[in-house]
Formats: C-alpha cells, sequence, structure tokens
C-alpha cells in the first residue's frame, strides 16, 4: 500500500467509521426518557399507553439493542413472539405493522429457519427518537 493509499485509509478510518458504542452513548440520555430495562433484559417502555404499535415497536427494538450492550441479552434481534408477548399485540395486528415498517425501511428482517427476527439498523436510532421528542416531550 502507497502513502496516498494509507492517507485515505486513515481518513476513512477517522471521518466515517460508525463506532456502535458512541451512537448509544450520544443517545442514551433521550432513550432513557422512553425505555427502561430490567435486570433480566426485559423492555420497558415508560407511558406506553401514548405511543402507537409502530413506535412501541421501535422502542422496544432500540431498547434491546441497549439491553445487549449492556451485556443483559444475547442479540438485539427480536421474534414475532416476544413481540407480542412484550407488547401485548395480538398476531393479526403485528404482521402489517412490521411489514409497513420494513417497506419503510425501518427495521431490518432475517429469517433463521422457520422464524423470523427484527431489529432496527443503528444509523436509525437519533432519528427515531429524535422524532419522538418532537412529539410527546415538552422540552
Amino acid at each position: 500500500m502507497n502513502n496516498k493509499d494509507n492517507k485515505l485509509k486513515k481518513r476513512i478510518m477517522e471521518e466515517m467509521m460508525v463506532d456502535h458504542q458512541n451512537i448509544l452513548e450520544k443517545y442514551f440520555d433521550l432513550a432513557k426518557k422512553f425505555i427502561n430495562i430490567t435486570t433480566e433484559g426485559i423492555i420497558n417502555i415508560i407511558s406506553e399507553e401514548k405511543f402507537s404499535i409502530e413506535e412501541k415497536i421501535l422502542l422496544y427494538l432500540i431498547g434491546k439493542i441497549y439491553a445487549k450492550e449492556a451485556g443483559l441479552v444475547s442479540t438485539e434481534e427480536v421474534g414475532y413472539k416476544e413481540l407480542m408477548d412484550n407488547l401485548g399485540v395480538l398476531k393479526g395486528t403485528i404482521y402489517p405493522v412490521i411489514k409497513r415498517l420494513r417497506d419503510k425501511n425501518k427495521i431490518s428482517q432475517k429469517k433463521q429457519g422457520k422464524l423470523t427476527y427484527i431489529n432496527i439498523p443503528l444509523n436509525l436510532i437519533g432519528k427515531i427518537l429524535s422524532k419522538m421528542k418532537e412529539s410527546y416531550l415538552n422540552e
């Protein structure tokens, strides 16, 4: 690798690299206004009755990322059953909402055998939390 390549590599590393922990740290204070996590890694949405189902799912997925970072859960990926059980959403309701979120590119989905898991792309955390701040917090 020549010197020019090294400069570009260094610049990419310094200016374009996304650090998972830095993103979570940056939005931590905002996230904790909407989410808390039990010592067992269970995600609770604060005042969840004021949020739409889409918003609850997005907040839950954000909470899962924080729970994984804290070492409370093994993955940030969430199955439909987990969402239904923890958010109290019925099967007939969850599937169309997940599809809408997927169509809007707000979540990622992957299949493992017969099961489907979803998560939220890290780069959307700030945008989602900022939108919720505008809608729900009077600051």
